[in-house]
């Protein structure tokens, strides 16, 4: 029987963040202000033309899941990877610390610019919207943090951590890493990850901390298809062909 977390995007927008899913029954995605995830219900005509549907020119949306990504006709991968998603192992116990302060809508910009110098995944202005995010500040700067983005019933998942440069091998991240999961834990909640597949000491660290590995993913970045790439596109068992002229994210 599939896991709840085989198709994250898909069981959170229509479970615990339904309230934030833009599209329908066929396929929805989070608002691009927030995260550029999206998913379709199944591999069904239908739903794969409600996932383009989705997509505006200019835009690009992420897809990840356990199997083969089914991608319409009418969009064309940018970026493809191989991911690891972990998960606790047992709950995580409540810990505190006095450097660890919540962050706040106030804390967005420096957030946004934390996690573009140190590049954790999507990151946006509106990341908070996802759920709560705790960071570690000096002399005013925000120089690490963690917190919540995905949800689904009885799973939340710990994402955006990241420290900067000039505070790394001080223990912050590995500290914000056990108090994020601490805090996912004592709501009742089992926390998760994602990492890429190819990031063995991050993966290494976290099997440290409680996590094992629950499952490969698949993630892919799609555009809608530019007029200069031919129409043939990746399927469900993962051909590829002629993806010529495609100019990538911007």
């Amino acid at each position: 029987m599939p896991h709840v977390l085989d198709r994250p995007i898909w069981s959170a927008l229509e479970t615990a963040h339904a309230y934030l899913a833009e599209g329908g029954k066929f396929a929805r995605r989070y608002p691009p202000s927030i995260v550029p995830f999206a998913a379709s219900a199944d591999e069904t005509p239908e739903s794969l033309d409600a996932l383009e549907n989705l997509l505006s020119q200019e835009e690009s949306m992420i897809l990840v899941e356990s199997g083969p990504i089914a991608i319409p006709p009418g969009l064309a991968v940018a970026t493809e990877a191989s991911v690891v998603q972990m998960i606790a192992e047992r709950p995580h116990e409540r810990i505190s610390d006095p450097r660890i302060q919540p962050l706040t809508e106030s804390d967005a910009a420096d957030m946004l610019d934390l996690a573009t110098l140190t590049k954790p995944g999507p990151f946006t202005l509106r990341a908070q919207s996802l759920g709560s995010f705790w960071g570690i500040k000096s002399e005013g700067r925000l120089v690490a943090m963690a917190g919540q983005r995905m949800r689904q019933t009885g799973f939340i998942e710990l994402s955006g951590l990241c420290t900067h440069p000039d505070f790394q091998g001080r223990g912050l991240g590995t500290l914000l890493f056990r108090f994020v999961a601490g805090e996912i834990a004592s709501s009742g909640d089992t926390a998760y990850l994602h990492a890429y597949a190819a990031n063995t000491s991050a993966i290494s660290l976290y099997k440290t901390h409680g996590f094992a590995l629950r499952a490969e993913m698949n993630m892919r970045v799609v555009k809608r298809r530019s007029r200069a790439v031919p129409t043939t596109y990746r399927t469900a068992g993962g051909s590829t062909s002629n993806f010529q002229n495609f100019s990538g994210l911007k």
